[in-house]
């Protein structure tokens, strides 16, 4: 009797190879991505570098989406239904790390080129305590000028100043509470003033902040600057951190 299985033609090793290729591209891209603003922040690489580092790991993520296409079109000729599934996982784990640098090239591409928003572009709140570390920052102690409240005032219709019913030192105990609560680093507190600094969680870009307060009879106006140390634009950053943490203030006073 002849054995069958003899005559049987060994299947390829091609998709399943090209489906760990898939995995280890996809790995490649989640290292390079997650390590590059660690990298920077820890002062290990330059900023050029990190963004290289960036723009390696999309390369990579890339590189893993065409082997998992390739694995799928093979696997549905072959039927072979693991690679398949594997393919798919990494398609999906493929979007997932790209989810949030493509979000963010999105508000670059809708965010004015500006890094320095204030809710009073006539006359914006001024550091004080933290001149010394606008000075040494590319972007200077200076407010830019009436060409970047144009563009801010049509960017961010919404960063206005607030008004509160309440007394200065009440309006001030909760801006330090909240100042404290975003995990900011406070510089300087005065009567009328307060002045800190905001480090981003992922490259630790640091934005400087200085919160003012008017007091008007019986109400108090806080108004707010938020000004980016490092980059011509913030992607919109800044003028989020003002209405986020208006918002937070006056949910905290009512």
């Amino acid at each position: 009797m002849v054995d069958k299985h003899n005559h049987q033609r060994p299947k390829s090793r091609w998709p399943k190879a090209l489906a760990w290729l898939s995995v280890l591209a996809l790995v490649v891209a989640a290292l390079l991505m997650a390590g590059a603003g660690p990298a920077y922040r820890w002062q290990w690489i330059g900023l050029g570098e990190a963004f290289n580092l960036l723009r390696n790991g999309v390369y990579s993520a890339t590189a893993a989406v065409a082997l998992s296409v390739l694995v799928l079109l093979i696997s549905a000729i072959t039927r072979r239904g693991g690679t398949a599934v594997a393919a798919i996982g990494v398609l999906i784990a493929t979007a997932a790390l790209l989810y949030m640098p493509w979000q963010q090239w999105q508000r670059a591409q809708q965010a004015p080129v500006i890094h320095d928003i204030t809710t009073d572009t006539q006359n914006p709140p001024a550091f004080v305590a933290l001149s010394d570390e606008r000075e040494a920052a590319p972007n200077g102690l200076a407010y830019p000028g009436a060409a970047t409240a144009e563009q801010q005032h049509a960017a961010y219709p919404n960063v206005q100043p607030l008004v509160i019913e309440a007394p200065a030192a009440t309006v001030l105990a909760a801006v330090q509470a909240e100042v404290e609560a975003s995990g900011w680093e406070i510089a300087e507190i005065s009567s009328d003033r307060l002045e800190a600094t905001a480090v981003t969680r992922w490259f630790g870009f640091k934005d400087d902040v200085v919160i003012r307060l008017t007091e008007q009879g019986d109400s108090t106006q806080v108004d707010m600057r938020s000004a980016s140390r490092l980059g011509a634009s913030d992607v919109g950053t800044n003028a989020l951190r003002i209405e986020t943490f208006l918002n937070a203030l006056q949910e905290r006073l009512e």
